[in-house]
């Protein structure tokens, strides 16, 4: 499957696991539950490990360990649920969290260069036929007003 990384299309490389399934070799991600679960065999995988959280998830509990994670997969079951807008940025601005940051899910042309001032760095759309006319919506804007992770200072200060 494609993804947009780094406003490129790229194949994706990893496998997200249900809670209930067999760990598999090379990259995988996992959910809040099951890494808090499975925490001591998962720290051993061979492979890098990812975390997938939502809206409900309490952002607070993962930060000691996000030493551990390559990647961190928001997942947007709804266009009209924000919440891990925030989980973005706190993650990037309050936590520091440098790696991959992906929005997964019910995630909309319009949504994306939102998304990506927020910290968000890849995207896995639900339709990933739009792939190729989503990578259209980062020029969508040439400036934003307000501060955001990719440029923290707001408008009236750059000028």
């Amino acid at each position: 499957m494609q993804i947009i990384k780094d406003r490129e299309i790229v194949e994706d490389n990893w496998t997200h696991l249900d809670d209930d399934a067999d760990l598999v070799a090379g990259n995988i991600t996992v959910s809040l539950a099951r890494w808090q679960e499975q925490h001591e065999t998962l720290v051993k995988h061979k492979g890098e490990l990812g975390l997938r959280l939502s809206g409900d998830d309490p952002l607070e509990e993962v930060v000691p360990d996000l030493i551990h994670f390559s990647l961190i997969v928001l997942v947007f079951p709804a266009f009209t649920d924000g919440r891990c807008y925030s989980f973005a940025r706190l993650l990037r601005e309050r936590y520091g969290f440098k790696a991959e940051i992906r929005a997964q899910g019910d995630v909309l042309h319009d949504q994306l260069f939102y998304m990506s001032q927020c910290g968000i760095n890849s995207f896995e759309l639900a339709n990933p036929n739009r792939i190729d006319k989503a990578l259209t919506a980062f020029d969508d804007f040439s400036e934003s007003y307000q501060a955001t992770v990719l440029r923290p200072e707001p408008l009236y200060r750059r000028r």
